[in-house]
């Protein structure tokens, strides 16, 4: 039987992770005794201390182990705490030594949503793919920048070492979990159940691209806002090389600095958000939308929207489009 530790954090516990974690791993173990086969999981919340943990200071959560008391555990899932990151990681502190000696010993280590500052603290994720929520990205490349994240990513899998996206792709990571640990049948049962999409491994649809100027670099701010008053001209790296009033090697190299995108990257997330926005209001075809936002090549339009957003121009506009009031 495996041990699965939910842990307990101390601070506003996402309570639809700890629940949904629980109650689908305690399914699977339900699953399998109808079958006539004995429950794979032993699942229990572990806790810094045996001292309840409120969450929004509504719920109480009592833990049912603490860290001192659980000697060995086969998976560890850290749930999402909301708040402020680094006070977060600062009073969760005493779970990191007990995370990094359980993964020394063979453990699995998975965390949900914003639950990855946690990990990351742990230093398992160093040179390591890892995703979080997209809200919370700038923030954890600031922390961490040791660390490779990929906050297009619904999963990471980095060899016993998972993390999920934001909000409730928490759910496919389980899934995820449950087919490595029981079985795709028990996945794909799990996934009806829950009517959960299994298959879905990108938050890329969910992001809200809002330009990185976070920064004090004046001359890369004010080509940033050409860019994003003007985006639907025709604009070269020359042009705003001249906007920038620096030599094109060195504004290059600042802009990537910056903005972590090059100008071309930036220049086309600007570009693909707006066209997120008019496909969502669902008055103008794709076509329209694509002249609009500066692109005259079909092609060239449909194939970056796609790596950007995760679909096609039109698979986006079908799922989105506000319907009319009538």
């Amino acid at each position: 039987m495996k041990h699965i530790s939910i842990l307990i954090p101390e601070g506003d516990t996402s309570l639809s992770n700890l629940e949904a974690t629980h109650k689908m791993f305690s399914m699977t173990n339900n699953a399998l005794q109808k079958m006539g086969e004995p429950p794979l999981f032993k699942i229990q919340l572990v806790g810094a201390t045996k001292k309840s943990s409120h969450s929004y200071g509504i719920f109480s959560i009592h833990p049912d182990i603490t860290i001192d008391q659980l000697n060995k555990t086969d998976l560890i899932i850290i749930p999402a705490i909301h708040g402020d990151y680094r006070k977060i990681v600062e009073a969760n502190s005493l779970f990191v030594p007990w995370i990094i000696k359980q993964h020394r010993n063979g453990a699995e280590v998975a965390s949900l949503c914003i639950g990855a500052f946690l990990l990351a603290k742990t230093g398992l994720l160093n040179g390591k793919d890892c995703t979080t929520h997209w809200l919370a990205a700038e923030d954890f490349k600031k922390m961490y920048p040791e660390v490779n994240l990929v906050d297009d990513k619904i999963i990471t899998d980095e060899q016993g070492i998972y993390t999920s996206g934001g909000a409730y792709s928490s759910l496919n990571l389980n899934l995820y979990l449950i087919e490595k640990m029981a079985g795709r049948e028990m996945a794909v049962l799990s996934s009806k159940i829950f009517e959960i999409d299994i298959d879905r491994d990108s938050q890329s649809p969910f992001i809200i691209f809002k330009g990185q100027k976070d920064h004090e670099d004046s001359c890369v701010k004010k080509t940033q806002e050409y860019i994003e008053q003007n985006y639907h001209e025709k604009i070269t790296v020359s042009k705003l090389t001249k906007i920038s009033g620096i030599g094109r090697r060195s504004f290059e190299r600042r802009f990537k600095k910056t903005t972590s995108n090059t100008i071309i990257e930036y220049l086309q997330r600007v570009r693909v958000e707006a066209a997120k926005k008019k496909l969502e209001k669902g008055i103008k075809t794709v076509n329209e939308v694509m002249y609009d936002v500066g692109y005259s090549d079909n092609k060239s339009f449909r194939d970056i929207f796609k790596r950007t957003v995760g679909m096609t121009p039109v698979e986006y506009k079908n799922r989105y489009r506000k319907e009319p009031v009538l």
